[in-house]
Formats: C-alpha cells, sequence, structure tokens
C-alpha cells in the first residue's frame, strides 16, 4: 500500500456524492449516515488490480505468441493476428461501452467490464482452435479501455482537484506493474505449464478485481447522461487535439518496444535470458514515471505534457547510439518507460475539455493509446523492411513524438487562449482558471450532496 500513501486519505469531503461503505442500501445514501469508508489507498489499489489483469495480458499475449502458434500450428505472422484482435476490441469497446453505460452507475461498469474481461480470457485459454481464440482476444480486449476510462473518473473524483492526475497515475501504476511481474510471471507459467495456463491466470486476475471492487469501490448514484450528450464530446476540436497528441506521440514508445527482444538480440548480442531484464527495466521505468511525474502535471498539467514529449524524442533518438551497449541501452529503456505517465496527464486533460461526455472522453484516450500501439509498430517495421535496421526504430519513434508536440503546441495555445470548458455535474472539478458556472439543481434525493450525481 506504500505506493499509494501520497494522496489524502478518502473522506466525505473528497468523496463529494460517492458513498463508500460497501453497506450503503440505496445510491441516495449520504455520507452522514454511511459507515466508514474504506482508506484510499484500498480504493485506488482495487482499482489498479483491473489495471494489472489488463496489462498482463496486453503485453504478455506477445511473449507468449510463439507458444500458442505451436500449439494451435500456425505460423507466427499468423498469431500476430490474435493481438491485433485484441487492440480492435479496445479500439471500438472503449466509446461504445462509454456511451452504452453513461445512465449507469461507475461501480455496476466496473464489475460487469470486470466481469466480461473474465469472460474473455477464460474463453482464449479453452479456445479449441485458432479462430476461437482471435473471436475470444477480441471480446477480451472490448473492456479494455472503458474500465480504465471509468476507473480514472472515480480515482478523479475522490481526490481534491489539483491531484487529480496523482490519483489517476496511480491507478494506472497496475498497467506498468504488470510489465514487471504480470508478464514475467505469465511467460514463465507460459513456458512450464502452457500458454493457456497464463491467460487462466488473468481470468483469475479479473475475478480478484471484481472482488475488490465489490467490496471497496464507492457507491455512486447511476448517470444521469445519454447518448448525444456522450457524443457531445466528438463535437470538441479540444478533445480531438488532445487525443491526436496520445495517438501520435505515444506511438514512438511502442515503435521502439515492438522490436526490443530482436534488437537485443542482433544487435546488443546478449542471451535470449536476459531479455526479460530489459523488459523489466522498461516497466521500472514505467512504474516511477506514474508515481511521480502527475505529481508536477497537478501543477502545470499541459507544459507536464510537453515536456514529457521532447524528453520521450530524445530518449528515443538515442536508441541507436545506446542499443551496442548493454548498460547505455539499460538507461535509455527506462528513459522511453518513463515516458508512459503522459498517459495519466492526457487523461486528466481531457476530463477538461470533455464537458458533460466526461465517460466517453475517458473511453477515448485509451483507443488513441492502441492507435499508437499499432501506428508506432507499423511504422517501425516499414524502417526495418526497408533495411534500415533494428535500430532504425528509435529515429522513427522520435519522429512521432516530435509530431505529438507539435500537435501540442496547438492544444497548449488554444488552452491558453480560452477558458477550458467543464460541465457542471462531473466529477472532475474544473480547473482553477475556469470560469465558474452556477449548478443546476440538485435531485430530490441529493440535497444533502455538494455535487450532482455522476454523469
Amino acid at each position: 500500500m506504500a505506493t499509494f500513501a501520497g494522496l489524502v486519505p478518502l473522506d466525505a469531503t473528497n468523496a463529494g456524492h460517492m458513498t463508500t461503505s460497501p453497506h450503503a442500501t440505496s445510491p441516495s445514501t449520504t455520507s452522514n449516515s454511511a459507515s466508514a469508508p474504506p482508506h484510499l489507498a484500498i480504493v485506488l489499489f482495487s482499482l489498479a488490480m483491473g489495471g494489472f489483469a489488463i496489462g498482463t495480458t496486453e503485453f504478455a499475449s506477445m511473449s507468449l505468441l510463439p507458444f500458442f502458434a505451436a500449439d494451435l500450428h500456425i505460423d507466427e505472422p499468423t498469431a500476430g493476428h490474435a493481438i491485433s484482435a485484441y487492440a480492435l476490441g479496445v479500439v471500438l469497446g472503449a466509446p461504445l461501452i462509454a456511451v452504452l453505460g453513461a445512465r449507469f452507475a461507475r461501480r455496476t461498469q466496473l464489475l460487469v467490464l470486470m466481469a466480461v474481461f473474465a469472460l474473455g480470457n477464460a474463453l482464449t485459454a479453452l479456445a479449441p482452435g485458432f479462430g476461437a481464440m482471435v473471436a475470444a482476444r477480441f471480446l477480451s480486449g472490448l473492456p479494455h479501455g472503458a474500465y480504465f476510462g471509468i476507473a480514472a473518473l472515480v480515482a478523479a473524483s475522490l481526490v481534491p482537484q489539483h491531484r487529480r492526475s496523482q490519483a489517476i497515475g496511480q491507478v494506472m501504476l497496475g498497467l506498468t506493474v504488470a510489465t514487471i511481474i504480470g508478464v514475467p510471471l505469465a511467460n514463465l507459467i507460459g513456458q512450464a505449464v502452457g500458454w493457456r495456463a497464463s491467460f487462466g491466470l488473468v481470468s483469475v486476475l479479473a475475478l480478484l478485481t471484481m472482488l475488490l471492487c465489490a467490496l471497496f469501490a464507492p457507491r455512486d448514484q447511476a448517470g444521469r447522461s445519454d447518448l448525444l450528450r456522450e457524443l457531445g464530446a466528438l463535437r470538441s476540436g479540444r478533445v480531438w487535439i488532445t487525443l491526436a497528441i496520445g495517438a501520435i506521440g505515444f506511438g514512438g514508445m511502442f515503435a521502439v518496444y515492438t522490436y526490443l527482444a530482436t534488437t537485443l538480440i542482433e544487435v546488443t548480442k546478449v542471451g535470449t535470458e536476459v531479455i526479460p531484464f530489459f523488459l523489466a527495466i522498461f516497466g521500472i521505468g514505467a512504474t516511477l514515471g506514474n508515481l511521480f511525474v502527475p505529481r508536477f502535471a497537478d501543477r502545470a498539467l499541459m507544459p507536464t505534457a510537453g515536456i514529457i514529449l521532447l524528453f520521450a524524442a530524445v530518449a528515443l533518438l538515442a536508441f541507436p547510439l545506446a542499443a551496442g551497449n548493454p548498460w547505455l541501452l539499460a538507461i535509455d529503456i527506462f528513459a522511453i518507460g518513463a515516458s508512459v505517465a503522459l498517459g495519466a496527464i492526457l487523461q486528466t486533460r481531457l476530463m477538461d475539455v470533455a464537458g458533460d461526455a466526461q465517460a466517453l472522453a475517458a473511453a477515448l484516450n485509451h483507443s488513441a493509446f492502441n492507435t499508437a500501439n499499432a501506428l508506432g509498430p507499423f511504422l517501425g517495421g516499414l524502417a526495418i523492411r526497408q533495411g534500415l535496421g533494428w535500430t532504425s526504430t528509435g529515429p522513427v519513434g522520435a519522429g512521432l513524438a516530435v509530431l505529438g508536440f507539435l500537435i501540442w503546441i496547438v492544444a497548449y495555445r488554444d488552452s491558453g487562449s480560452a477558458p477550458v470548458e467543464h460541465a457542471a455535474g462531473s466529477d472532475a472539478a474544473p480547473r482553477q482558471d475556469a470560469p465558474l458556472r452556477r449548478a443546476p439543481p440538485l435531485a430530490p434525493n441529493s440535497r444533502s450532496r455538494s455535487k450532482d450525481p455522476v454523469a
């Protein structure tokens, strides 16, 4: 729990309209009548456990590809379609589920999303053939973006406005810690027992997340949003610009990470037994980045995002220079991993610009990152096929980071020329420089609350 100790304890003031007692009998129960809420760290840990399960299945499936390809009697390029099916599920599922689930309580959504995720991974483990596996991976990907989006909104609603980025970053720690612990463990199980057992492990982690969220996730009211209100976010140029920063700027990291193992073997000339060490170094960088960088973002959100993009561009540009030396490469991989903190920062930015469509915008953030997950490896692969070498992924990634920075300049100038919009009634508090609006009348059963029900 020490990881989550940096934030204030959860209490009625921070939770606003959301009661945290697992014994609350109805959405209208007020904080005065609720039993003592769990500490904020427990809530964030419960949400991060879901991220750990998602991160394990997303990254471990890449390392398990040779095993299930051989078992299902297909070549590895064909087996890669299972990974693409998962990414497609994320891209399509995130906005679709966010819109359809906008009228449901967030706690309910978290439980349902983890149930679908557990089912998808269980079906993957039991798949009789490759076609069934592809379908199961697509199903597994559907809850990915929506879960992170809802979890981020829940985390942000439980802390003061100036600590939202930290709360979101600590939820995302589950994803980054998975690259240190979950992925190597799943790979080890896959080698010792079989790849099916690894996906079975992920299904168990998803069920554990359901239990934790059922016990500790705040009980909130059903949302009052609707389809048109959620889709209204798509009319905002600021939403699209923020998504473009992630979809392009984040692609640089994926360009290098996808081909890292082969680069280590072909260029750095290390043995295969050393590869997990470098993957863990990347994960440690990502974890520490998500832990510390959001502290600066809570003071200066957009400037921090710009600095991370430039930092990533430099680290990616140095990749070919460091690839020949394992120690220098370890330092560079750590730095590239730290740039993962951009995700939590852009998530907070979307809360500021999305108006009433908080759930849709938060989910679209993960659709954008999975777009980056497709774009970076595609462009890196083109450079490799053109004979530019395995380390050419570094300059390709640096170019994407620079393009992301150029888009950031547009977003930063826009945020400085006009106040950021914020919808009254959403959990993400308006930024301090935004004009205050008169809140709409409270619902009859919410007179004692300080905020409207969740949108």
